[in-house]
């Protein structure tokens, strides 16, 4: 680095070299001009990757995708003014998913602001609260330590990455030139007190992450609790991973208690379980718990559900015990119905749940569920496979049995993840599912496919609705140049099908 024709490219360089050292290997880049010492850094970086698209919108979901099938945290790259204000939906999206982005926006010199400049504006500040942490870097300068650059870069890795997780804005400002043009400047000086870092490939600042575990109190509130149970469930919310899929089968399993499996997961699809109840939805809508009894006892594993009809019924038929469990501290309680919430890993809450126990005989109350559920599956089957032509249920049930395994599926909101949740066959291809169901918008439904693709690095089946696929027609050059194939199933119900179901439609007019 001592060899950097000028100051900017010096710290654009170190600003992606440490990112890289912190873990953040993908830069999604959308070119303009006064990002074009960063462009140029991550160009000349050996262990950076760089995606190029030119909409912003789309990147910011593109890394979206990729940043949640790979865990890890990835950057977004942009010029300044209004291209920085389009990442704005796929940063608020990433706020209430809870998913790691690195946002560098390049910017004018400060005395530029408020002086009607071309493409300036005021860039500090302009994602509110939909950050985890924000700064603004000053324009690079000589008479500032290096040093200063690296550990604002690990700031903010820590930031996008410590429970919860989430977005972060790194506003860079930069003076001309922004070409790498020689500035006859000798940098071996300024960076002398680097040696150690240089010579290493360790972050400057390492940074160490405690994991949330359940404390006692927690744990032998909701033992008691579960002893008392006579009609306990296990909600399967959002999941991470198959390790968090894997932990709720086993406490289902410790427990006989059933799981109503939410599609994104990762237990509704795949083959099938004696405690998984594919189509609690179907029950819910036809009575089932009006006849049977109420489950009096809640544990939700994962961030929030899908099914209104079972949000519904339990704000209505309030349980006696209502517990969370998830990896953050972050409310999660539209209902206003949780009377216990854990802030700890999933892993570990099953894990201490599930120790020391034996397993329980399986209960009658599971097994009325079971057997509901596998009659509905009949019943689906039945009608579905008497239709003549297509239907938005019929399309979700045929993608759910045609899906290959180790392949990943994505389901954009409105029709299509209901449509999956609902209909899709129990048993099948396991498969690995993601959603963008923090703020369930419209925007960015194929850049977030193709980016899951990316991060998968497995062929993804993605099934939008026509106005989603509208919204997002720029993503389509993302699903040309994908490392891995992407399959865009788009129904089309005329737009907005979502809306029939909703008091507004008996309005005609």
């Amino acid at each position: 680095m001592t060899n950097e024709t000028n100051i900017n490219m010096l710290w654009a360089s170190l600003i992606v070299e440490e990112l890289v050292r912190s873990g953040v290997s993908l830069f999604v880049v959308s070119p303009g001009s006064r990002s074009t010492p960063l462009a140029l850094a991550i160009a000349e970086n050996r262990r950076a990757t760089a995606v190029v698209h030119f909409d912003e919108r789309g990147a910011a979901f593109f890394a979206q995708g990729y940043a949640k099938s790979t865990g890890k945290p990835c950057a977004l790259v942009c010029t300044s003014g209004t291209a920085a204000a389009n990442y704005l939906p796929g940063i608020v999206e990433a706020c209430m998913s809870c998913v790691p982005l690195i946002i560098l926006t390049a910017d004018r010199p400060p005395e530029l602001r408020e002086t009607g400049a071309n493409q300036t504006i005021r860039q500090p500040g302009l994602y509110g609260s939909y950050v985890r942490w924000e700064t603004d870097i000053p324009c690079p300068d000589p008479a500032i330590p290096p040093e200063f650059v690296l550990t604002t870069l690990d700031q903010a890795v820590s930031q996008a990455t410590r429970g919860p997780m989430g977005p972060v804005h790194i506003n860079c400002a930069f003076r001309e030139p922004l070409a790498p043009v020689s500035a006859d400047q000798e940098f071996g000086s300024y960076l002398k007190l680097l040696a150690r870092w240089q010579h290493s490939e360790q972050p400057f600042t390492l940074y160490t992450q405690t994991q949330a575990v359940p404390s006692e109190n927690g744990l032998a509130f909701v033992r008691e609790k579960v002893e008392k149970a006579q009609r306990g469930i296990i909600v399967a919310g959002r999941l991470r991973n198959r390790a968090e899929s894997a932990a709720v089968l086993q406490l289902a399993e410790t427990l006989s208690w059933p799981v109503f499996p939410d599609i994104a997961s990762g237990l509704r699809l795949g083959p099938a379980n004696w405690s998984v109840i594919a189509h609690y939805e179907h029950l819910v809508r036809a009575g089932f718990f009006l006849k049977r009894g109420m489950p009096d006892t809640v544990i939700q594993l994962g961030h929030p559900f899908t099914s209104k009809r079972l949000l519904q019924q339990i704000e209505t038929h309030s349980p006696d015990t209502y517990v969370l469990v998830t990896p953050d501290a972050h409310r999660y309680d539209p209902m206003h119905r949780v009377t216990c919430r854990i802030e700890s890993s999933i892993e570990s809450f099953c894990a201490a749940m599930s120790s020391g126990r034996d397993k329980r005989r399986e209960s009658e109350w599971t097994a009325s569920l079971n057997a509901a559920s596998r009659e509905a599956e009949r019943a689906i089957g039945e009608r579905l496979g008497e239709s003549d032509s297509l239907t938005e249920p019929l399309v979700a049930r045929l993608i759910s049995q045609q899906i290959q395994p180790g392949t990943g599926l994505f389901l954009a909101n409105s029709m299509p993840i209901r449509d999956m949740d609902a209909f899709a066959s129990a048993g099948g291809a396991e498969v690995t599912v993601l959603v963008n169901r923090g703020a369930s918008g419209i925007d960015g439904n194929i850049a977030t496919a193709a980016g899951f693709a990316s991060g998968l690095g497995a062929p993804v089946t993605a099934m939008v609705g026509d106005l989603a696929a509208l919204h997002d027609l720029n993503s389509l050059v993302l699903l040309r140049n994908s490392v891995a194939p992407v399959k865009l199933v788009v129904v089309n119900n005329d737009g907005g099908g979502i809306f029939s179901f909703l008091p507004i439609a008996e309005y005609r007019e």
